[in-house]
């Protein structure tokens, strides 16, 4: 039995058929989908932030009210920026402390070195219990509840140096260094501030950020104009500065927790209570215990 082979018109019009039904709705879908497509979003999809163009600056009103303004600066955050933003007390240049090259950058900009371990910005008390081995707790024994007084100062201008969990990165505690008395150390600053620019950002972060405060050239000089921060550290390579007012030249009082009892060891902005220990003889400043606290 012969085969019958379909025509060259009937093959042309099924074709043409095709090509109809093609041009429909499918083809208007796929259209939509690349338009959803955001160059900058792709653009800043690695971990490795790539800077291009200028600093980004956002001027925003110190009372929280417009922060919606900030969301550039936590989409920004979250790709692996380094910036300056305000806290309770001094400007401080952040990052988010899980991004490993943007702590390096920030060690530069501000010239830390690798080996000194810095500061964090906590969103509650919950982030303190993941990323540290916590405040000394009461056991029963004469020893007091510093918990319980250290709730009632924060949030607040206070940085408090605790023992760090392994839930913390590396690079946030010191790390390349042969140095015993460093090697040793496993301390982190944690602060929680009340600021509402500062918590606004943070809320809005998966973890806590980086700090370490906007020093001018001479030692202990605070920077609290964000147009000479932008001046000054711009150059350095920030990414972005949000602008929250002039401030005032006042650091975060640093407590001691690691060792027997609440030691002070910078007075600054926050009140030195008394369950808090103040030694006359000791050094104004640990520097091998924090870099530049906020």
């Amino acid at each position: 039995m012969a085969m019958r082979l379909p025509s060259p018109i009937t093959n042309r019009r099924r074709l043409s058929t095709l090509q109809r039904m093609a041009s429909f709705a499918p083809r208007r879908h796929m259209v939509a989908l690349a338009a959803k497509r955001s160059p900058k979003r792709l653009k800043y999809s690695t971990p490795r932030f790539t800077k291009e163009g200028e600093l980004v600056y956002i001027e925003v009103d110190p009372c929280g009210v417009d922060a919606w303004k900030l969301q550039p600066v936590i989409d920004l955050l979250k790709q692996g920026a380094v910036g300056v933003i305000p806290t309770d007390t001094v400007y401080a240049i952040v990052c988010d402390c899980k991004n490993h090259s943007a702590v390096e950058r920030l060690r530069r900009i501000k010239k830390i070195e690798s080996s000194k371990p810095l500061s964090i910005l906590c969103r509650s008390l919950r982030d303190i219990d993941t990323f540290t081995m916590g405040f000394p707790r009461g056991d029963g024994h004469g020893h007091a509840n510093v918990f319980r007084a250290v709730k009632q100062c924060l949030p607040g201008p206070y940085t408090f140096i605790l023992t760090a969990s392994k839930e913390l990165p590396k690079q946030c505690v010191g790390f390349g260094t042969t140095n015993v008395k460093y090697a040793s150390r496993k301390n982190v600053g944690v602060r929680i501030s009340d600021d509402a620019l500062c918590q606004a950002i943070l809320q809005e972060m998966d973890a806590p950020l980086i700090c370490t405060s906007v020093k001018g050239p001479k030692e202990n000089e605070w920077m609290i104009d964000p147009t000479a921060i932008g001046d000054i550290y711009g150059p350095e390579g920030l990414d972005f500065l949000v602008d929250g007012g002039v401030r005032v030249a006042e650091p975060s009082t640093i407590v001691d927790m690691t060792g027997p009892y609440p030691k002070v060891i910078r007075e600054g902005k926050g009140p030195i209570l008394p369950w808090m220990v103040v030694e006359d003889d000791e050094p104004p400043l640990r520097h091998d215990l924090i870099a530049s606290g906020t």
